[in-house]
């Protein structure tokens, strides 16, 4: 696809404009915020909406973004598929709120092919993206057009891209069935260990685990382990992330968990912050991080081939095939699309018709 449109040379506005603005990420600090001084204050009014929203999770977002709006990325993401359509059509976007920016790439995808998006955006995150496409807005002002924000019944719009949960999934299956739609579900992150893992590796597994507090859909939420695996590295590894039990929302989940366990008399592992427990589900609740034993390489492969669907990535070492590198689940590549469905692909077609 040529970069014709003309949000591209914005979007890499922005990612300079990113760059800039957050420092490096080693620096949390206000210091490493834009000189224009806008963001400090921002990041502050975001998490007074949403403590989910700390800023050392919203700066590691801006960090990515930063990262992934450059030329090179772009070009390279884009190279592989056709000419945008000539039929711009108005997709609409119920973005989910369970991470700082979680749906900014719908909104890339929707502008650098022709298309105008049509936002709705979860009512605990309204504040983040429309910061960051005010800016294009300001780059390349005939976006201006191309960029809506809503907070009321979906109405006047061609096609809809819908995050949210399995039970949401069904009802938008129903009100949208009669437009083209991609309807996201509940998906989660696991991890696949061998016992021969690095301290470096182990402390990446953490970060997988520990980022935005557990709540994407890339988070590890789950562990596989061979049979009388070794715990103990696993936790030394975790033990960089104790100051998580002093944010209020995730200790109170902690609580929780922990009492209800305990009270169904379920075995747990407890290191004072994270409850380890055996069981067969994928998506672990905050402050739980659900594990479950192998006996092969080959049985499993095959467990999570029939799991597929509820897969969103799958995090190993080099041994492990389709595997994400330790520490990288939440660093994916533009192109590895949620739940599998090429986002691109289907606004390319739908611009053609």
């Amino acid at each position: 696809m040529r970069t014709k449109d003309p949000s591209y040379r914005a979007i890499l506005e922005l990612g300079t404009y990113l760059r800039n603005a957050v420092g490096s990420d080693q620096d949390t600090s206000r210091a490493a915020l834009s000189p224009d001084g806008q963001l400090g204050p921002l990041l502050d009014r975001v998490y007074q909406q949403n403590r989910w929203f700390t800023p050392e999770s919203c700066l590691f977002a801006l960090r990515y973004w930063g990262e992934m709006l450059r030329e090179r990325i772009l070009d390279s993401w884009l190279a592989q598929y056709a000419d945008t359509g000539q039929h711009p059509k108005k997709v609409a976007l119920i973005l989910a709120g369970n991470i700082p920016l979680v749906g900014l790439h719908d909104v890339l995808c929707v502008l650098l092919t022709g298309n105008q998006a049509l936002i709705k955006c979860a009512s605990n995150d309204r504040l983040l993206l429309p910061f960051l496409t005010e800016r294009l807005v300001g780059y390349e002002p005939g976006l201006n057009e191309r960029i809506r924000y809503t907070d009321g019944t979906l109405t006047d719009h061609d096609a809809v891209i819908a995050t949210g949960s399995n039970n949401t999934s069904r009802y938008f299956e129903y009100y949208f069935s009669s437009k083209p739609h991609i309807i996201r579900k509940n998906r989660h992150g696991i991890a696949v260990l061998n016992g021969a893992e690095s301290p470096t590796e182990l402390q990446g597994l953490a970060t997988d685990i520990f980022r935005y507090f557990g709540l994407g859909c890339r988070s590890v939420s789950k562990l596989f382990v061979p049979k009388s695996f070794d715990f103990d590295p696993v936790f030394e590894a975790f033990y960089a992330y104790k100051e998580v039990v002093n944010h209020q929302k995730y200790a109170n989940n902690y609580d929780y968990n922990k009492a209800v366990y305990l009270m169904s008399g379920s075995q747990m592992l407890d290191n004072g912050f994270l409850l380890l427990k055996e069981d067969s589900g994928y998506g672990s609740p905050i402050g739980t991080l659900f594990y479950e034993t192998y006996d092969s390489g080959e049985a499993l492969q095959s467990k999570l081939a029939e799991a597929e669907d509820q897969l969103q990535c799958v995090v190993g070492g080099s041994w492990l095939d389709g595997n994400i590198p330790f520490g990288k689940a939440q660093w994916p590549e533009l192109s590895n699309y949620a739940d599998g469905v090429d986002t691109v692909e289907f606004l390319l077609k739908i611009s053609k018709d």
